[in-house]
């Protein structure tokens, strides 16, 4: 079964598609559009979209478990997905270090890349990723780094130094 649905949010109305593999797409704030039609969410998406709506009211959730479609997304996307889904809400990494931790020193750019091409914000939460020295670089979801830095306040997010909260 595939689909999408549009859902209330601390942030502003968001949108999440599945397919038979699993989330296929999420959606922030702003105009969206969606390949498959509007439809009533299975179970599994519906809870989903409860925790995406409890971790943008504050609620600490990784998200982690919620399974995500991989079809047509570059391998090099995936590792670093699989890094970014690995922070946990409150805490910020730099593009630098995610390049680190998939072995691919020295391509924070292209860690930027790939996650300015996150089709799975949120559950994907390319907001914990920052520019070197804790700088508010890129985000490409609608709202630009005003809506990056909305979701890490609410989540009480800290520096990449381990300083206080960044709000």
């Amino acid at each position: 079964m595939t689909g999408h649905t549009l859902f209330d949010t601390a942030i502003g109305e968001c949108g999440l598609a599945w397919g038979p593999r699993g989330i296929t797409a999420v959606r922030l704030p702003g105009p969206m559009r969606f390949q498959p039609a509007p439809a009533e969410p299975p179970p599994a998406v519906r809870a989903a979209i409860t925790r995406v709506q409890a971790l943008l009211s504050g609620v600490k959730d990784d998200l982690a478990d919620i399974e995500l479609d991989p079809t047509g997304v570059p391998e090099f996307n995936l590792r670093v997905y699989a890094v970014t889904r690995a922070i946990p809400p409150g805490e910020v990494l730099t593009y630098g270090a995610v390049a680190q931790r998939i072995g691919a020193p020295g391509s924070a750019q292209a860690v930027g890349r790939a996650l300015g091409r996150n089709p799975y914000p949120i559950i994907v939460p390319c907001h914990r990723v920052m520019g070197a020295d804790g700088r508010m670089v890129g985000f490409s979801a609608p709202g630009g780094t005003t809506t990056k830095l909305r979701m890490l306040a609410i989540e009480g997010a800290a520096d990449p130094n381990g300083q206080e909260a960044l709000f």
